[in-house]
């Protein structure tokens, strides 16, 4: 089976195109809809800034320009506010080592616990995690609950000497604040903006809430959705998230057709870890969790 994995000349067009289009929907929601109706111009600004950070994920992998540093230029805005671009890569390059893949330690994306760590929490906190279990859960608490954690994590990190770490929250700062800035001057109200935030966040839980499964074989781990609606777009296709992991350099609009190619090849390599739909998953999964919280494989 030969991959083609990246356009080979010239700059990836479809990418560049709809990051101007994001750009432009934000600022539309911010300066132009908040005039009308908040309630719209929420909406609007939280979808642009769930499609930001799905751009963000092609960045990290190479695209739309052969250029990192280009790249890295083109979602420098970080209108999720609360992700520094830096810590983003780093954490989402170490996922990708498949072997690791849901490791309470190793996997930086892990949703799973130590078991040893599950069994110490309080009672409130094994309800908040399991209900963050649940897809309903994932989106209501899970934007806070992950933020919380992931900062805490890097100040703990920040403290123990990880420059890395630092300089990434250095350069996010001011970026952050740009944002802001942005965010006073235009006519939507903080709060209304912080609320498109937590939409946006709680959309993105949806893409994240089953990428990956506890099994033995790490080949076997990372799931397909075969959908192709508007949460598809909104995900950039990573819903064939095992053709990404597998081909990690193809860009979001070649991965559907690359697996509808070789359906049989990626559904035998995974194990068969498939959902038809989005609405499949939130109808399995919406009250109801698809995983416990300690790792039901985990061995020290």
């Amino acid at each position: 089976m030969q991959i083609n994995n990246r356009m080979t000349r010239g700059i990836e067009w479809p990418t560049l195109a709809l990051t101007g289009l994001c750009y432009a929907a934000w600022i539309t929601g911010l300066f132009v809809v908040a005039n009308v109706t908040l309630w719209l111009a929420i909406p609007v600004a939280a979808l642009a800034s769930a499609l930001h950070s799905s751009l963000t994920h092609e960045v990290i992998h190479g695209h739309p320009f052969r250029s990192a540093r280009l790249n890295a230029a083109l979602v420098a805005l970080p209108l999720s506010f609360f992700i520094p671009f830096g810590r983003f890569r780093d954490q989402h390059l170490a996922h990708h080592q498949d072997e690791t893949l849901t490791d309470p330690y190793d996997d930086p994306e892990s949703n799973f616990l130590d078991p040893s760590i599950w069994a110490k929490l309080s009672a409130p906190a094994r309800i908040a995690l399991r209900f963050n279990n649940t897809l309903a859960g994932r989106m209501i608490v899970g934007p806070l609950l992950g933020q919380a954690l992931f900062m805490l994590n890097d100040l703990r990190a920040i403290r123990a000497g990880d420059r890395a770490a630092l300089r990434a929250w250095l350069i996010h700062i001011p970026l952050a604040a740009l944002v802001l800035l942005i965010v006073l001057l235009a006519p939507m109200p903080v709060w209304a903006w912080l609320l498109s935030v937590w939409v946006a966040l709680a959309l993105l839980k949806i893409r994240t809430f089953l990428e990956h499964r506890a099994h033995e074989r790490a080949r076997a781990r990372t799931v397909v959705i075969e959908d192709r609606g508007p949460l598809a777009l909104l995900f950039l296709n990573n819903n064939f998230h095992v053709v990404h992991h597998m081909h990690p350099r193809t860009p979001w609009y070649r991965l559907p057709g690359l697996y509808h190619a070789n359906r049989a090849h990626y559904l035998g390599r995974n194990d068969g870890y498939r959902y038809g739909s989005y609405a499949e998953v939130f109808r399995q999964h919406f009250l109801r969790a698809k995983d416990p919280v300690p790792h039901p494989l985990y061995r020290p």
